[in-house]
């Protein structure tokens, strides 16, 4: 068991949540509903991790970190 952190958002254009895993490039899944998406990227998560130890390559650390930004304009 490990733990990623993933982006999570709401897109109205298409009214899909997306979700992205910084650390792990390309790794971007999508769902009708906040929960589907998440579910959707833990599967695409375990997918990804299993192909680079099948290819024999390293698994990138998570290092990603989030902080509140304030914008002024």
């Amino acid at each position: 068991m490990y733990t990623r952190n993933v982006l999570v958002y709401h897109d109205p254009e298409s009214d899909y949540w997306i979700v992205e895993c910084p650390s792990l490039p390309g790794c971007v899944s999508q769902g009708r509903t906040r929960e589907e998406a998440i579910n959707n990227i833990k599967e695409a998560i375990e997918v990804y991790v299993e192909v680079l130890i099948e290819d024999g390559r390293p698994i990138p650390v998570d290092t990603v970190e989030t902080i509140p930004l304030t914008v002024t304009r």
